[in-house]
């Protein structure tokens, strides 16, 4: 196993602090560039709530399949709602992903302008019987994590020294997705190059993923060209970069590969929070992340042009 993730405490962002929130940004700034995987303490998000998501989480995955299946999310305009084991294929060429999963949106209601423009993953969510506190903990989560999505793209801000302002037409009216996700056992024989997770890079600007203590995350180190283990860390987020800030940022920010293997012979659940931002918001290359001469790697694109396309990559 090489090199850990760095640990980040972030409490900070959340002080008037200026000198003390420009050294996080800058903690923050280097493990962006040399791993784009990093775990953060002192994060600010109640830590009985992350408790009351796993419960719901678990509760609502050991029901019946019937249950499970009438809130299908193509029943739904705007991929909300249940998938599936093997739904989804992430890496190219593996058998389809050995996990279930439920989304999670910002509820937006099918009459809102946004909506009705048929803006990409935009509208209202299905929301299951049971448990019945489901929707309250769920919603109470994905405004704390929202919360805790933009702190950091602001902190991203500081250590790429760009203006105060730069991200908040961006982070207005930003879309995110809470993903829960279920991996049962790894089979004794599984199918070949099955995997809870294949490998793949994520679509958005960060996130922002709680695991329980059955572990199986992995991250491609390309130090040492090998994958390395990121074990779940008390009371810390794993959070990492998405494709999308890598475009952004002309690759000064890296979007690292990265997989589950469940090997833990029970059940894994684990609670990823994608930060995706303002759907029409235009990403052009930032200017700090060009030296002089230098060209953008990337055409600009829109934040929902981009989302689209990595969709059509894993679901064909």
């Amino acid at each position: 196993m090489s090199a850990a993730l760095p640990i980040i405490d972030i409490g900070p962002l959340r002080t008037g602090d200026v000198a003390a929130q420009r050294g996080v940004a800058q903690q923050l700034g280097q493990a962006c560039q040399e791993r784009g995987f990093f775990y953060v303490v002192n994060h600010g998000v109640d830590s009985a709530l992350i408790e009351s998501v796993f419960a719901c989480s678990r509760a609502f995955f050991s029901q019946e399949d019937a249950a499970k299946n009438a809130l299908d999310k193509r029943h739904s305009m705007c991929n909300r709602g249940y998938e599936p084991l093997r739904a989804q294929t992430l890496e190219a060429g593996a058998a389809p992903d050995l996990k279930e999963s439920f989304y999670i949106g910002a509820e937006v209601p099918a009459d809102d302008p946004r909506v009705l423009a048929k803006r990409f993953n935009t509208g209202p969510n299905q929301w299951p019987e049971q448990p019945t506190q489901f929707r309250t903990v769920m919603q109470a989560y994905y405004t704390q994590a929202y919360a805790l999505g933009a702190r950091l793209i602001r902190a991203f801000g500081l250590s790429l020294g760009v203006e105060d302002d730069y991200f908040d037409a961006y982070l207005h009216e930003a879309a995110a997705t809470l993903r829960l996700l279920h991996y049962p056992p790894q089979p004794v024989q599984p199918a070949e190059r099955e995997q809870g997770c294949g490998a793949h890079t994520d679509f958005g600007g960060l996130t922002l993923l709680l695991q329980d203590q059955a572990g199986g995350l992995q991250v491609w180190d390309t130090l040492h060209n090998n994958w390395m283990d990121a074990p779940p860390v008390d009371g810390a987020y794993v959070v990492n970069i998405g494709d999308l800030m890598a475009r952004w940022t002309n690759d000064h920010y890296v979007s690292t590969l990265h997989r589950v293997i469940n090997r833990s012979g029970g059940q894994r659940y684990s609670v990823p929070f994608f930060f995706t931002g303002n759907p029409l918001h235009e990403i052009r290359c930032i200017p700090s992340c060009l030296t002089k001469g230098q060209q953008p790697k990337y055409p600009t694109v829109t934040v929902e042009q981009h989302q689209i396309a990595c969709y059509q990559r894993t679901y064909g």
